[in-house]
Parts: C-alpha cells; sequence; structure tokens
C-alpha cells in the first residue's frame, strides 16, 4: 500500500511540474511576442496581451498609465512603424497555486541598453494577459552617486508638487 501511495504521489507531483513547465512556456511566450509586436509596431496585438486595466509604469517618474492612457500616449509611436525595442536576455516566472496569477521579472537588452521589466499576469478566459508592466533601468551600484546628482534638480521639484497634493 505505501509503494502504491508513495508511487501515486510521485505521478502528481510529476503532472504538476510539468504543468508549471507548460504555464511558464506559455507565459514566456506571451512577454516574448508582446515586446516583439512593440518591436514592429504592431499596436493591436501589443495591447490585445494587456488586461483591459493593465498598467504600465515607465521609466520616468511621471508614468504611471492605466491602458487607456498607455494606449494614446503609445500610439504615435506605433503609428511610426516603430515603438520600442526590448528582447528579454533572462527572466524568472513564477506561478501562484491555482494556476491563474504570475508574477515575474526579466533583465531587457533595449535602446537605453540594460533594463529590467517586472510584472503580473492574470489568465482571463484560458489566456495569460499582462496586468501591471513596471519598466526600470539598470543602474551599476558603482554609478548611483553620478546618476543622483544628474536628477536631482528635477527630482526635488516633482517631490515639492507630489507633497503639494
Amino acid at each position: 500500500m505505501k509503494v502504491k501511495i508513495t508511487a501515486l504521489l510521485m505521478l502528481a507531483s510529476l503532472c504538476w511540474t510539468n504543468a508549471q513547465k507548460s504555464q511558464k512556456e506559455e507565459i514566456n511566450s506571451v512577454l516574448d511576442t508582446w515586446h516583439l509586436a512593440a518591436a514592429q509596431a504592431d499596436f493591436e496585438s501589443y495591447f490585445g496581451k494587456m488586461t483591459k486595466d493593465g498598467v504600465f509604469i515607465g521609466t520616468d517618474a511621471t508614468e504611471n498609465w492605466q491602458n487607456e492612457e498607455f494606449r494614446s500616449f503609445s500610439k504615435p509611436y506605433f503609428d511610426r512603424g516603430k515603438a520600442w525595442s526590448f528582447t528579454a536576455v533572462e527572466r524568472n516566472i513564477y506561478i501562484n497555486g491555482q494556476g491563474d496569477f504570475a508574477w515575474f521579472d526579466e533583465l531587457l537588452d533595449t535602446q537605453m541598453k540594460l533594463c529590467r521589466g517586472s510584472g503580473v499576469l492574470k489568465k482571463e478566459n484560458g489566456q495569460w494577459r499582462i496586468a501591471h508592466y513596471v519598466l526600470s533601468i539598470a543602474v551599476p551600484n558603482e554609478n548611483v552617486t553620478e546618476l543622483i546628482e544628474i536628477k536631482k534638480e528635477k527630482d526635488s521639484l516633482l517631490l515639492l508638487q507630489l507633497k503639494e497634493r
């Protein structure tokens, strides 16, 4: 009896591991084709991979785009024939136990050199969709002091505005 239970547990574990691997492959495909859609200026495909209430957080402190705002902001870039070009060089994906919610982080090769993307996907009608994406510029630790100096004045003004709200 113990052997049968152990065998069943091992089989269940193997099935769960394969399901996780398959889900991660699906998510990788969604993210890769999402980035490719931007590079190819495919507006409908790009925004079709996001949820209707999706959020895109850009590299500028003022860029907290809700889906419709992000569409309006992005449309002129897509209309020119190329929006932006991000290629993942490293990605980690994590999936909840129910298999309907995932989060990830990725290191990207971009026109801004190395950037970091992270976000959340949720499954809607059997399809993974990007619900939240955060883009940040990767700054080597030894350059942080120099970067702070470059952005100090603008950050100080923005902080004053934000604190007055």
